[in-house]
């Protein structure tokens, strides 16, 4: 089942579509359907069938599908019942933060350490988790066995920080600045620009009224299964 590969768009949706599932089991639900589900997650129902049918026979026409099936099946096939340490790299205002959120809706992800170059918050702990200069920093990802980094440096700092973090064995990271970097292909990277998503979210709003915006199918196609 890990070894199953789908397309990266499904890839990116199923941890959506289980934390949904989770709030159905937590109710008492038992079944689903795909028109269900879109109208919660706002994703064309066709779309979630074709995601589903990537992984096989989830579901049956005219009954949906079975909500406890479908959240272990997920929950096997994502890995939910493994832990990913994470560290996050600058323990500024947005560093801070994401500290304190820690992927509180997760219980597959956590992350244990913090760095900066600051010496007032090197030795400090935020919500509990501890901040190291970055001089530790591979000492930390080794004892943690850490792969994947946050990053929220300054931007003329995150090209340097990237190279000595990716030096020290991180394989993915989730770039909040907006510096466009430079990684080794074997280094699985994701921007997260802020202020691009915000200026995106301000122009569908004055050129497509929510009531006009419906969302079609990810690639166009559809799906005539129910």
């Amino acid at each position: 089942m890990s070894d199953m590969r789908i397309p990266q768009v499904t890839a990116k949706r199923l941890p959506l579509y289980y934390r949904y599932l989770e709030k159905l089991h937590a109710i008492g639900k038992r079944r689903v359907s795909s028109a269900q589900l879109s109208d919660a997650l706002q994703i064309d129902p066709a779309t979630i069938r074709r995601d589903f049918s990537y992984l096989g026979e989830l579901g049956k026409k005219g009954y949906g599908y079975n909500v406890n099936y479908l959240l272990q099946f997920l929950r096997d096939f994502l890995r939910q019942d493994e832990v990913t340490n994470v560290v996050l790299v600058g323990v500024g205002h947005l560093g801070t933060a994401l500290l304190g959120y820690n992927f509180y809706r997760s219980h597959s992800t956590k992350i244990v350490a913090g760095f900066d170059t600051d010496p007032g918050k090197v030795g400090t702990e935020v919500e509990g988790i501890p901040v190291f200069p970055m001089d530790r920093f591979a000492e930390v990802r080794e004892l943690h066995h850490v792969e994947v980094a946050i990053l929220t440096v300054p931007a003329n700092e995150a090209q340097a920080t990237t190279d000595r973090i990716v030096a020290s064995g991180i394989r993915g990271i989730l770039n909040f600045t907006p510096a466009r970097l430079t990684v080794p292909k074997n280094v699985r990277l994701h921007h997260i620009d802020l202020t691009i998503e915000l200026q995106t979210l301000i122009y569908f709003l004055k050129n497509f009224p929510p009531e006009e915006d419906i969302p079609p199918a990810e690639d166009g196609h559809t799906d005539g299964r129910g």
